[in-house]
């Protein structure tokens, strides 16, 4: 199922916050937050429909599991419900500003990035398969570890084989992904990306493999404030067999250089960059670089703040009377410092309209017959490219 990236709701400025209560389900150990304001926002706001209530439809419920809690055996626990929520329900996990990533080396990543760099992920907790042993690296953090069968296993993965994976976790959305359509106090483009060297601008990018494939380029090619040393750990996530001898890999974390080109930006349309398959397909990158969803105000806000360039992908055999530029080498070496945005269309209809008329237009050269590629391969040419220079 596709999730469509859409506006999330905004909290009632006039909507004063009473004290929160909190009930306590016996059967299941789950504490439960329950607020009048998640109520109104209920009632403003359907899309959050698919969120259970008390049964007495009085409102939404917040989910804390408590810490005594070491061991979940029943798929029919409470807190695995809501973490299926968080897997299948794009307004669930904005909601609560949580997702699930699945699998003990997207974690890891996440981690190693953490240590080397100001953005701090926070893990409410790590769910292990039972008997399995703590994974290296995240046996030194501090985070709740609850036990879990493999049949619990099984359901929050996905996977036929609980075996196969042996660690989810349940992690907040890092401080770095803003939705400007909610956090309106955030509408300042200069705190949005570190530098804007180079943004990829995503353009009703609907399906969430391609989605994840391209924030995982994105890091491979420097796209994004990534340290150097990591670029090895993204070697064989790359689209392409480049020559990657000229990057010097160091492990000294004092001798780290901070390279800090820019980020994603997601104009409307785009599926959520949080949803299962696309942390799936960009190993848990979505947690290790800003992104920014907006729409194309923002964007041309950025653009005029910054004096920006804006190219988009687009074939050259479409008989548009537009312009299309080639890219080459002489045309890329034009481009090495100038602040660049690049922007890619959706899988079928290619460029929005909008885009089409106020980007300057690229297509890749190609000697074969076909008409275009695969945006998550166009994508990666691009990226590789009009990386930034060393």
């Amino acid at each position: 199922m596709l999730c469509t990236y859409k506006p999330w709701l905004q909290a009632s400025t006039s909507t004063s916050c009473p004290p929160q209560m909190k009930l306590l389900n016996q059967n299941s150990h789950i504490s439960i937050t329950k607020t009048k304001t998640q109520v109104q926002r209920k009632s403003l706001d359907n899309r959050f429909e698919d969120i259970d209530d008390d049964g007495g439809g009085s409102g939404l419920l917040k989910f804390a599991l408590p810490f005594h809690v070491k061991s979940i055996t029943s798929t029919s626990n409470r807190f695995v419900k809501h973490c299926l929520k968080l897997k299948n329900s794009s307004s669930y996990r904005h909601f609560h500003s949580s997702a699930l990533v699945v699998g003990t080396t997207p974690i890891r990543e996440i981690y190693r990035y953490e240590a080397a760099s100001q953005e701090k992920t926070v893990m409410d907790c790590l769910l292990l398969l039972d008997k399995a042993e703590i994974p290296e690296e995240l046996d030194t953090y501090s985070v709740h570890i609850v036990r879990i069968s493999s049949m619990v296993m099984k359901k929050l993965s996905g996977v036929q084989s609980a075996e196969s994976i042996e660690a989810v976790a349940l992690m907040r959305f890092p401080t770095s992904f803003i939705n400007l359509d909610v956090d309106q106090d955030k509408s300042d483009c200069q705190r949005w990306f570190p530098s804007t060297r180079r943004i990829l601008v995503l353009d009703g990018i609907q399906d969430p493999g391609n989605l994840g494939t391209l924030v995982r380029s994105a890091m491979a090619f420097q796209w994004s404030d990534i340290h150097p040393c990591f670029l090895s750990l993204l070697q064989c996530y790359c689209l392409f067999c480049i020559e990657m001898s000229t990057f010097h890999y160091c492990t000294n974390s004092d001798n780290l250089i901070n390279i800090q080109p820019g980020g994603i930006f997601l104009l409307p349309g785009c599926c959520d960059p949080f949803n299962e398959k696309a942390l799936r397909a960009s190993r848990g990158a979505s947690f290790q670089l800003p992104i920014v969803s907006g729409s194309w105000y923002h964007l041309q806000t950025l653009k005029d703040t910054f004096n920006m360039k804006i190219l988009a992908g687009h074939p050259d055999s479409d008989g548009k009377s537009k312009k299309v530029s080639s890219l080459s080498q002489e045309f890329v070496h034009s481009l090495s410092h100038v602040p660049l945005c690049l922007v890619l269309g959706s899988e079928g209809r290619g460029l929005s309209e909008k885009s089409q008329q106020e980007c300057e237009l690229v297509s890749i050269p190609m000697a074969g017959e076909f008409e275009s590629l695969n945006v998550s391969v166009a994508g990666g040419i691009f990226l590789y490219m009009l990386q930034p220079e060393k």
